[in-house]
């Protein structure tokens, strides 16, 4: 079976492979769709949050097929369509699905069958590989008291977490803004159902207190780990307001207004991944309907995965990549 491997830091390669044996505890998947993720990128060059080794296999936003059940397993069958979590664990350790130990950019793979989640049939295989990255934008704002139509929300990146967590927010009937200075992606972002778009690069702030009439957001999620955007988010706010920090932005200091958090009384709440809330973020998924495929602007067939690493790393050209296994076999 085909299956993309990072030999090395920056040395990624199409290689040939065989298919994994299944234990009797384990289940045999067939992947169908695959994103590439910005973290996919810290690991092709040789960094992420924790210790990695190579050669691996990246690949932790994926939806697939049980093909195979081993004799121990008991609430999944032959057929089941799946998505998976990242953060799982073994009798080992705690491991990271496609940074720590090999992931889905393979045709086939075995897995816990505790790591699943079924997938409902209204929900297809394009959405099932969004569902990791919008169960992260959904945590992001359920784990700053969730939001509702009364509210104002604005979402700082319009990349995919700042997309999906927009998403969620509509979902959940609040008024959205989405702030990026990428005119495709704040296009994708009203497409979504976005109120309104704001282009950090053109007054920003001021922007944003025109639009809710000088009062500011009752909910503010910065969603892009930029520099310019996390010393923003505070200015966004309206008194009394949330702020959740979801961006990845590690190790750099940055220069903001910190006064604006006693001045506004604001809650901050640092987010990262969604733990314990993927049934619940499927549920919401399905019963909504929220149309994600506008977030995935490119796709490509697993042979190709080099080169669609080498696209994404555009953000001008695109936002999501999707892989998929169409046709291997």
């Amino acid at each position: 079976m085909k299956a993309l491997v990072f030999e090395n830091p920056d040395k990624p390669r199409i290689v040939d492979v065989p298919v994994p044996a299944v234990k009797d505890t384990e289940v045999l998947i067939k992947s169908n769709t695959i994103g590439i993720c910005h973290s996919d990128y810290e690991l092709l060059a040789g960094r992420y949050i924790i210790p990695i080794s190579y050669p691996v296999t990246p690949g932790h936003e994926w939806c697939g097929e049980i093909v195979e059940v081993g004799k121990s397993v008991k609430n999944f069958r032959k057929g089941d369509r799946v998505v998976g979590e990242c953060v799982v664990r073994t009798p080992e350790r705690l491991h990271h699905f496609g940074f720590s130990m090999d992931g889905a950019d393979r045709e086939f793979f075995n897995v816990n069958p505790d790591w699943l989640h079924k997938l409902p049939d209204g929900v297809d295989d394009n959405r099932g590989a969004l569902i990791e990255p919008f169960t992260c934008g959904f945590y992001a704002v359920l784990r700053s008291g969730g939001t509702n139509a009364s509210e104002t929300v604005v979402v700082s990146g319009g990349g995919t977490i700042g997309l999906v967590t927009a998403a969620a927010a509509i979902g959940m009937g609040a008024r959205v803004i989405v702030v990026d200075p990428i005119a495709s992606r704040r296009d994708i972002a009203l497409k979504l159902g976005a109120a309104e778009t704001v282009d950090a690069a053109d007054r920003p702030v001021e922007r944003v207190k025109e639009l809710t009439g000088g009062k500011g957001a009752d909910l503010v999620v910065e969603a892009s780990g930029h520099d310019a955007s996390v010393a923003t988010v505070f200015e966004y706010a309206a008194q009394d307001a949330r702020v959740s920090m979801v961006g990845l932005n590690i190790g750099r200091k940055i220069t903001a207004q910190v006064g604006l958090l006693q001045l506004k009384n604001l809650t901050v709440r640092g987010c990262i991944g969604s733990p314990g809330v993927w049934p619940a973020a499927i549920r919401f998924l399905e019963r909504t309907g929220i149309d994600l495929s506008p977030i995935q602007t490119h796709h490509f067939g697993l042979n190709d995965a080099v080169e669609a690493f080498k696209l994404g790393l555009n953000p001008e050209a695109c936002i999501k990549v999707t892989l998929t296994t169409k046709g291997l076999n």
